[in-house]
């Protein structure tokens, strides 16, 4: 099930997406996602998705993000490859919705997009083994934008504050509960058009597996929690104006443009 939020006349709702031959369409309402089976309600015609006011389809207690998950990240940054998952936090007021502005702080002078893979945990997860079966633990992926101020990130030693700035973490534009996880998932980030990151899963230092034994060793997972993958390399500033797009077959494309913080 492919799915979206929305906001409708009524209020934020969920939308059922299908592919039509000239894009993606919402063609019913669910009541909720989570259901183990969710009320539908046709819509009297269906909607483009690109129309809708979306919003980020997650509602995440905690957001658990992953550092230099791939080695050409890594290298391109001038560090080590991690001996294991490097961890850090988003807080949930960065979040930012599909076609939202990413603001840029006056106190950060480089602004950087980082485009990722994210995953949706499905149930309560707590000291899970890289070898248990984890589909259970995943209710979806979507895309997100680990968006960070890079001269922040390297002054305070510690990331909270230079990947934390509110609409520092767009996401979605939906989440797909079936989508495959496999170890050749492509990723790629466009800005203005340009392609400036083209990864593959195949890459992770760390797989899915792994991440998930190593967090849920430390802390518990919560149906609802987002876990952002890491970024492949080619990494880069954004300026006011720019408008940045990370995309993967099958999950769509994660649009926002860029602005100056006013005022």
């Amino acid at each position: 099930m492919k799915y979206c939020r929305y906001q409708s006349f009524a209020g934020p709702v969920y939308g059922l997406v299908h592919e039509a031959a000239d894009g993606w369409v919402v063609t019913a309402t669910l009541d909720s996602p989570w259901a183990e089976e969710p009320a539908v309600t046709a819509l009297p015609e269906p909607m483009a998705l690109d129309d809708l006011a979306l919003l980020p389809p997650v509602a995440p207690g905690k957001i658990v993000c992953v550092g230099r998950n791939y080695r050409d990240h890594a290298k391109e940054l001038g560090n080590d490859v991690p001996a294991e998952p490097l961890l850090f936090w988003k807080p949930t007021s960065s979040l930012l919705a599909p076609g939202g502005t990413i603001v840029r702080p006056p106190v950060a002078e480089r602004v950087d997009f980082e485009g990722e893979l994210a995953v949706v945990i499905g149930r309560r997860a707590r000291k899970l083994l890289a070898t248990d079966d984890i589909a259970p633990y995943i209710h979806g992926f979507t895309l997100a934008n680990d968006v960070t101020a890079r001269d922040l990130q390297k002054k305070d030693g510690q990331w909270t504050r230079a990947k934390g700035f509110d609409t520092f973490c767009p996401v979605g534009p939906i989440v797909d509960t079936a989508f495959p996880l496999s170890p050749g998932i492509s990723l790629e980030t466009h800005v203005n058009g340009e392609l400036r990151q083209h990864g593959s899963t195949a890459d992770f230092i760390f797989d899915i597996p792994t991440l998930l034994a190593y967090i849920t060793a430390a802390f518990t997972l919560e149906p609802g929690d987002l876990l952002l993958t890491g970024t492949p390399a080619g990494v880069g500033p954004l300026v006011a104006g720019d408008e940045v797009t990370v995309s993967v077959p099958g999950l769509g494309r994660l649009t926002n443009v860029v602005a100056d913080e006013q005022g």
